[in-house]
């Protein structure tokens, strides 16, 4: 299933009526997301007249939108259409040259011990009272 991801999938119901949309997802119950999904309706209408036993079929469609099917309901799923080619026309030129990080207009601070968690400074917190030769 996984492997139909983005594709325009046709979806049969358990009451007749028949989906078609953008798959977008799925669960472990067969609960479908169909984005961009229409539904079709097969009515038959009966003829007025001396031939009762024909029917008049119509389809109507309906724009859904983004649709949540249960598992319960779908009877089976057929591939109308693979997935739309990716546009690369948005992109730029490709060429030598290398990327950098976009400057925030601070430097970036410094790598190293934080304040307080350093040793002291030479000299600096020592035992008290004994002199250094060379003073």
């Amino acid at each position: 299933m996984l492997n139909y991801i983005n594709y325009r999938m046709k979806v049969t119901l358990a009451d007749g009526r028949t989906l078609v949309g953008t798959f977008m997802a799925f669960d472990k119950h067969m609960n479908l997301v169909l984005g961009d999904c229409e539904e079709f309706r097969t009515l038959k209408n009966k003829l007025k007249g001396a031939a009762a036993s024909v029917k008049e079929e119509r389809v109507q469609k309906r724009m859904l939108g983004l649709v949540l099917l249960r598992g319960e309901n779908v009877v089976s799923l057929t591939v109308e259409s693979p997935p739309p080619a990716h546009e690369v026309e948005g992109l730029g030129n490709m060429g030598p040259g290398f990327g950098r990080a976009a400057g925030r207009g601070l430097p970036a601070a410094p790598i190293g011990i934080p304040m307080g968690l350093a040793a002291p400074m030479r000299g600096v917190g020592g035992p008290a009272g004994m002199l250094q030769p060379g003073q």
